[in-house]
């Protein structure tokens, strides 16, 4: 199936498609987008398309390539939300990374526009920057063990 889809698109997709270097993009950590109602949106996913969402949305649950437990999040925000300044864009990515500090470092020396300072919760780091388009990109470098339950 893959090979036809491959095929079909002209798609290469890699087992491991993560740059090979310590600081990197390892995958995505969460797709968030502006909605006008939220909880309803919500709603209409979960009644017809079976996604067990929350508060947040939905946490999806994946392996890594090496079998290690990783979450991607899905969440529609308020229209009007903040969040995503300075983008006005509708929607943001966030980015699973390893070794966010160094990443940083080698973006800032790349002359990517880097928003604000590194947050640290116990679930992991983020850090923001923006692409040349003016999208808002979050990035992730996430402690997946914190979203267990012990």
């Amino acid at each position: 199936m893959v090979d036809k889809i491959k095929q079909q698109y002209g798609l290469f997709i890699p087992h491991n498609s993560a740059p090979n270097k310590e600081a990197s993009v390892t995958g995505i950590g969460g797709i968030f987008f502006k909605s006008k109602d939220p909880k309803a949106l919500k709603s209409w996913y979960a009644t017809h398309l079976g996604i067990p969402v929350d508060d947040y949305g939905w946490s999806f649950w994946w392996k890594d390539a090496k079998g290690n437990d990783a979450m991607t999040q899905w969440s529609p925000f308020e229209a009007g939300t903040r969040y995503f300044e300075p983008s006005d864009k509708e929607f943001m990515l966030n980015f699973r990374v390893h070794h966010l500090k160094q990443l940083l470092t080698e973006l800032a020396a790349q002359g990517v526009t880097i928003i604000g300072n590194p947050e640290t919760y116990d679930y992991g780091t983020f850090a923001w920057i923006l692409d040349p388009e003016g999208h808002k990109i979050e990035l992730w470098e996430p402690i997946d063990a914190a979203f267990q339950e012990k």
